[in-house]
């Protein structure tokens, strides 16, 4: 009787390969805690990126800026990797961008911007994450480390998803 034998999906290689460079216990602790802080910067630093009047949009405009055509770009992406792990990342995002409208209400009151918080999380996010890659014994190589940041958040999720033994 033969064994059917299951070939590795791209994104299970791709999964399988983040997390290669994330075996230290502290730099995955690092993982864990800064990555989010790292996606919602990047979210705050997009979204507080002046965007166009288009006119054909009419009172639809208020609803399109840079942030919204990065996350169709991201949902698409992951969509292509794992339909489950792009509909998780979809409502991610969604919670993250509740906490980024909450930071424009209060830049609207007079507070902090939106774009100098981002960019104070953003700096201190990017700090610990390549601190925590010096501790690695595989680590990651600075020319990868923008190209793999957009699986870490689906390598996160993965992580949870094996925990509850789902397959995604």
């Amino acid at each position: 009787m033969k064994q059917k034998v299951e070939e590795q999906r791209n994104v299970d290689k791709m999964l399988s390969d983040y997390g290669t460079y994330h075996f230290n216990q502290a730099n995955f602790i690092i993982q864990v805690i800064f990555l989010p802080l790292l996606i919602f910067s990047l979210m705050g630093l997009i979204t507080a990126t002046p965007f166009p009047y288009l006119a054909f949009l009419g009172k639809y405009n208020m609803f399109i800026n840079w942030f919204s055509i990065v996350l169709a770009l991201a949902i698409y992406y992951y969509l292509k990797q794992s339909p489950l792990l792009s509909y998780i990342m979809l409502f991610t995002f969604g919670a993250l961008y509740f906490f980024i409208v909450q930071l424009e209400y209060v830049e609207q009151a007079g507070g902090i911007k939106l774009w100098e918080i981002s960019l104070l999380i953003f700096v201190v996010s990017l700090l610990f994450l390549l601190l925590g890659n010096q501790n690695e014994e595989h680590k990651l190589p600075l020319s990868q480390f923008w190209k793999k940041i957009i699986i870490g958040p689906i390598w996160l999720w993965s992580l949870v998803l094996k925990r509850f033994n789902l397959k995604y």
